[in-house]
């Protein structure tokens, strides 16, 4: 594995490449494509495997992007390898999750905390680890999301509001379509429509038009009490809906990682990043000894007098 040093120099790298993955997510409308390509990467973590997979840059291996699970993401990969050209110092492995970070942001979604400190390994994960869209059963999702990666229901609910800008994949599922008919636009009609159009396999609603989040494993969300009383909270609620997809999506997003960041959590709004400045610490530290070596003198002069 390939480590990198956390210390200013990287964080200026960081932010960097945050502001040249913006430009080009724009530029080529490839949100949902990035979105993906980070939770295909963080997915496959497994704990109690000798390989453990999760958000390690290893997804841009040509023996894992040919996986039928990740078919289309070969082109995310080469978006990444055009930033990835910029930057002299950042891991593949930071780049991928910050691209799905970036990609919420630039369509509306919630800032959502990155920090980083991800290393890189080639060492290909086992394949099926991802969710199966064509299962139906809720057990299915709590094995792979509770059991395996330790999030909880509302950490699946929340995740699953952002397939709101995926297709799903012609190859990879018996069904095709996209969750909403703005796809590039990250809210919360995916609940909204769960609710108002839950029977997804309905033929007649398909044939007038009606949007449709139709994979079988969409339904689970509905058919599960407990997962459907978050699905009908952020129909309601877009607020709510963000905040807990941004915990939700960090959780992901760090699997199986060891973060410390020596300054503080990146945490950036798209006007600014915010950091701590080495040479402005040191410039606190010397103005704060003058003015008590000033203070301490005034004392003594008092004493004396």
């Amino acid at each position: 594995m390939e480590k990198f040093i956390i210390d200013q120099e990287y964080l200026e790298e960081i932010n960097k490449a945050r502001r040249e993955l913006r430009t080009l997510i724009l530029k080529n409308k490839c949100a949902p494509l990035m979105l993906r390509l980070a939770w295909h990467e963080a997915g496959t973590y497994d704990p109690e495997s000798k390989i453990k997979g999760g958000p390690n840059g290893s997804i841009r291996s040509e023996q894992v992007l040919k996986r039928q699970e990740n078919m289309g993401l070969e082109q995310a990969v080469h978006f990444c390898e055009e930033v990835m050209a910029k930057l002299r110092k950042v891991s593949y492995a930071d780049l991928y999750q910050l691209a799905g970070v970036v990609a919420v942001e630039v369509t509306g979604g919630p800032t959502i905390d990155f920090l980083p400190g991800r290393t890189d390994s080639d060492e290909p994960p086992q394949e099926g680890r991802l969710p199966n869209p064509n299962e139906k059963g809720v057990s299915h999702l709590r094995d792979i999301f509770i059991t395996r990666m330790g999030l909880n229901d509302q950490d699946i609910v929340a995740l699953f509001g952002g397939r709101i800008m995926g297709k799903s994949q012609r190859k990879n599922s018996d069904n095709e379509g996209q969750c909403t008919e703005d796809h590039l636009k990250f809210d919360n009609s995916y609940f909204v429509i769960k609710l108002k159009f839950h029977i997804t396999l309905n033929r007649e609603l398909l044939k007038k038009g009606a949007p449709s989040c139709r994979l079988p494993i969409d339904t689970a969300l509905i058919e599960d009490r407990n997962f459907r009383k978050y699905v009908e909270q952020y129909a309601k609620d877009e607020d709510a809906f963000f905040k807990d997809y941004a915990v939700a999506h960090k959780k992901l997003s760090e699997l199986g990682c060891n973060l410390k960041n020596p300054f503080m959590i990146l945490k950036e709004t798209p006007q600014k990043l915010k950091l701590i400045k080495p040479k402005l610490v040191i410039q606190i530290v010397i103005v704060s000894t003058v003015i008590l070596g000033y203070l301490r003198k005034r004392k003594n002069n008092q004493l004396k007098k």
